[in-house]
């Protein structure tokens, strides 16, 4: 059973007030009020001058396991929102594992879920280290720039923020288990974030609901189990709605990060993690999900339950 050994992240002290990018993001002063009151999106975390690699270091150096457990990480990968964010030659995963003595491990990216590859990234690891010396361990890795257009903003729905996470997945272990992956992909999204944002707005909240009914109802629970959710950070209102529509407490939402952080695309579900972990939010023994989906060539709507 995939489990969660150890989980770091990264974000800069560096914040931008959302009028400050109005510019940048070709956003109107209608759009930035709406962005603002409506959604909760206050500031941006960047990260001025540093490279995708920087960014991942900045995350590795804050897992205080890694050093001790290096010789046992079997797989590195990459958990990616776009499939290119570097130019060629440039490769920071394989520079990233050359500096921190990961040379032997096998390293890779995947991006096929947009942001929801963070979740992607979880299931591809335990699925390897099924077939790997008990002891094996993967690390998985999130984080990117906001160097384009289309990776600051998400029109009418949120804003990308800069930062990075680092997780060590191993193949069975005593807490943070998981219980239960759904991945729910609609293809017929190609392309409407940018040319029918209504119909995919529209459409956005019965996708979702249906990747949580069926992670829940995989784990063998009902959502009156869940103890907590650790969502991704697009914006508040959608987690509102989403709430009213299954039937379960906002509260019980873990959403303090979206106004401080933005959406740190592949991220934003360890950023959640750890802050759970720091505000002791979740007890040994708690079921909590992971909600994540992600919008590209086509629609990924996940979501995980785990067993703290």
């Amino acid at each position: 059973m995939t489990a969660l050994e150890a989980v770091a992240t990264y974000l800069p002290d560096h914040r931008v007030p959302l009028e400050e990018l109005a510019g940048e993001l070709d956003l109107t002063p209608m759009q930035v009020r709406l962005f603002r009151r409506f959604h909760k999106l206050s500031d941006v975390c960047r990260a001025p001058g540093a490279t995708p690699l920087d960014l991942l270091l900045a995350a590795a150096s804050n897992l205080d396991e890694l050093p001790a457990v290096r010789h046992r990480v079997r797989y590195v990968v990459w958990a990616r929102t776009f499939p290119v964010v570097v130019p060629y030659p440039l490769n920071p995963l394989d520079t990233m594992c050359r500096l921190l003595g990961l040379d032997n491990a096998a390293a890779f990216t995947v991006t096929h879920h947009a942001c929801a590859t963070g979740l992607l990234a979880i299931d591809v690891a335990g699925r390897l280290l099924a077939g790997s010396p008990p002891d094996s361990l993967a690390l998985v890795m999130a984080g990117e720039k906001a160097f384009t257009y289309d990776a600051r903003v998400v029109p009418e729905t949120s804003v990308f923020g800069e930062g990075a996470s680092a997780c060590l997945v191993r193949h069975d272990g005593p807490r943070d288990r998981l219980l239960a992956y759904a991945a729910h992909q609609r293809g017929d999204f190609d392309d409407e974030v940018t040319t029918d944002i209504g119909r995919f707005q529209e459409e956005f909240q019965a996708s979702l609901m249906a990747a949580v009914r069926s992670a829940v109802e995989r784990a063998g629970l009902a959502l009156d189990d869940i103890t907590l959710v650790l969502p991704h950070n697009v914006n508040i209102v959608a987690w509102q709605r989403l709430c009213r529509r299954i039937g379960y407490r906002v509260d019980r939402v873990l959403l303090d990060n979206v106004p401080l952080t933005a959406h740190v695309f592949c991220a934003d579900a360890f950023v959640n993690y750890r802050t759970a972990r720091a505000r002791g939010l979740l007890r040994p023994g708690d079921r909590y999900l992971v909600v994540a989906a992600g919008a590209g060539r086509g629609a990924t709507f996940s979501a995980m339950v785990f067993q703290h």
